[in-house]
């Protein structure tokens, strides 16, 4: 586990310099990267890398010193600390949790309609004489599940970091074991990996926004006095396990190419859909603008063709279009996996039989 550092950003966590938060991140173990200024997603990619889309782990960038491509660019580099928040003192910071090993409950508390019972805590079934009058966020899914479990729900562990969101929700912070798992990143609406309604899961393949970084909606504020993180609770970590969400201690950040046996078909494959991804990666330039959506939409029809004509199989092309999207839009995981669905569905109507299929 990663050492608690002796300092920490003050107790009123408003005053706090965004160089201040990432030297106190570094300090404990966690990677960051910068964010924008005044907005909670990642601080453009270079010229360069804007008119050249390509992946991550093909990118020069990094290895010079710039923090193209969000989190996959994060570092605990002094020099480099120096660097970005010297010149450019108003970007944000981020925490890259798959690196840091760490687990944070994104609780929301946004206004939406509560979906059927059984939905609410994914494989979970709840019984009818549970009274479920007045739920209405990821606070109350989070105390149910707590409650099912005979434990305090997180949203009330003081012994740990938690960070009051400008919208109103809370991110709780967890270390995970560094002898265990590593374990995905996932939103409380998933149809297939979701730990409960409105409680998303940032861990590898995602950041968390720290505390003391200020949005136009207002600061992460830390609560209370705690400013270390806890860790991972043993009951969290059977549920995480029981909803799927480890990643079979793969590294954090690992591309993960598609299969590339010695057909022409399956190199076909590769062909077709690494571009695809690529354009999709490169919206992480801009906010906005990007036609990320569309991007996101052909490449995930293309996938689709391809696992119906047996080139790729499911679980692999949802991943890899995971992937994509949370490295552009991290923020948007309820867009971005509706999208993804529809998409991988509708390209599997209309099958991509390539040449050199064995």
């Amino acid at each position: 586990m990663p050492r608690q550092s002796e300092t920490s950003v003050p107790r009123t966590a408003g005053h706090a310099s965004p160089y201040d938060v990432a030297r106190w991140c570094a300090a404990n173990g966690w990677p960051v990267h910068p964010l924008a200024a005044g907005r909670k997603t990642p601080a453009a990619n270079c010229a360069s890398c804007r008119e050249s889309p390509h992946r991550p782990y093909q990118c020069p960038c990094h290895s010079a010193g710039k923090w193209c491509h969000g989190f996959h660019a994060a570092t605990t580099n002094s020099q480099l600390l120096d660097a970005w928040w010297g010149s450019n003192p108003t970007l944000g910071v981020g925490v890259s949790c798959g690196p840091a090993r760490l687990v944070v409950l994104d609780i929301d508390a946004h206004s939406a309609e509560v979906p059927d019972r059984n939905r609410l805590l994914p494989g979970i079934p709840i019984h009818d004489s549970v009274n479920l009058n007045g739920l209405a966020s990821g606070f109350d899914t989070l105390a149910l599940l707590a409650a099912l479990r005979g434990k305090k729900s997180p949203a009330d562990d003081d012994s740990t970091l938690r960070v009051r969101t400008p919208s109103g929700g809370l991110h709780v912070w967890y270390q995970a074991p560094s002898h265990g798992p590593h374990y995905k990143s996932s939103v409380g609406s998933s149809p297939k990996v979701a730990l409960a309604w409105q409680v998303d899961i940032r861990a590898s393949g995602g950041y968390i926004v720290t505390p003391a970084t200020r949005t136009a909606a207002g600061i992460y504020r830390a609560l209370g006095t705690t400013r270390t993180v806890a860790p991972l609770p043993n009951w969290l970590a059977t549920e995480l396990h029981r909803t799927g969400h480890p990643v079979n201690n793969v590294p954090a950040l690992q591309p993960r190419p598609l299969p590339n046996r010695a057909t022409p078909a399956r190199k076909q494959a590769h062909g077709l859909l690494e571009p695809l991804l690529a354009q999709v990666e490169a919206c992480a330039a801009a906010s906005e603008g990007t036609a990320f959506t569309e991007k996101l939409n052909r490449a995930a029809y293309t996938a689709g063709g391809l696992v119906a004509g047996g080139h790729l199989d499911h679980g692999q092309a949802h991943d890899l279009l995971t992937t994509a999207a949370n490295a552009a839009r991290p923020h948007r995981h309820r867009h971005s996996s509706a999208v993804i669905s529809s998409a991988l569905s509708a390209g599997a109507s209309r099958p991509l039989h390539l040449k050199g299929r064995p």
